[in-house]
């Protein structure tokens, strides 16, 4: 997977840098990558795919409606390596199994994705619209990501996983979302994270640590 550029994102992406509410802070991200594999992508990819086929050939569940059933196309199981390699680069520290993805990812539509939008960005999208011009923020996000993905070709999913499996989570967010727009035609994946930040939590985390750092001052002036 190869990060692509788009200044389309730039303007959102600075906007949702840091965006300090008061008591919490909200952080959001756009990036564009293409499906093109590097080299180390090209290693991930055979694993992951060796993964999901070793997972199936153990799996007796015969169910129509179950949900490994999606891995039984092999355009499915394209999509799904796609997505945990955008993970992975998404959050470098962070390591994705393809099983374990495949249970937290689920296929949205827009107005699903939408739906989210409005209710956990309410605060940020009034935000925008007192500082900036040219429509809301939900608007803005629809024609950079049609611009550089055409919404109307695209599958959506969001990836919504547990705390055990939530990167977001370990860095200190109350919430957090991840969302994928993947066009196969174009052989491109947009990936849409927003979260939120307690700064009340986080002033917490600070004032542990000093008194931490200042207690261990203490000790180390001590005679023992």
């Amino acid at each position: 997977m190869k990060f692509l550029e788009y200044t389309p994102f730039d303007r959102l992406n600075d906007f949702l840098s840091h965006l300090n509410l008061g008591e919490r802070t909200i952080k959001g991200c756009l990036e564009a990558y293409s499906c093109k594999h590097t080299g180390i992508d090209k290693k991930l990819s055979l694993s992951l795919e060796n993964e999901i086929l070793d997972y199936l050939g153990k799996s007796s569940d015969a169910d129509s409606s179950s949900p490994d059933e999606f891995l039984l196309s092999r355009s499915s199981r394209k999509t799904l390596i796609y997505l945990v390699l955008t993970l992975n680069h998404v959050y470098p520290d962070y390591d994705f199994s393809a099983m374990q993805a495949h249970q937290f990812f689920t296929e949205e539509s827009w107005d699903s994705f939408k739906q989210i939008f409005d209710a956990y960005m309410l605060e940020a999208s009034k935000e925008w619209v007192e500082n900036n011009e040219g429509g809301s923020l939900l608007d803005m996000t629809y024609k950079a990501l049609d611009e550089v993905v055409k919404l109307a070709e695209c599958e959506i999913y969001s990836y919504n996983p547990n705390s055990d499996a939530d990167p977001s989570i370990e860095r200190g967010a109350t919430w957090s979302f991840n969302f994928f727009f993947y066009n196969r035609k174009l052989k491109r994946v947009v990936s849409f994270r927003f979260w939120c930040l307690s700064n009340l939590m986080a002033e917490g985390f600070h004032l542990d640590g000093r008194a931490y750092e200042e207690d261990e001052d203490i000790f180390d002036n001590m005679d023992i």
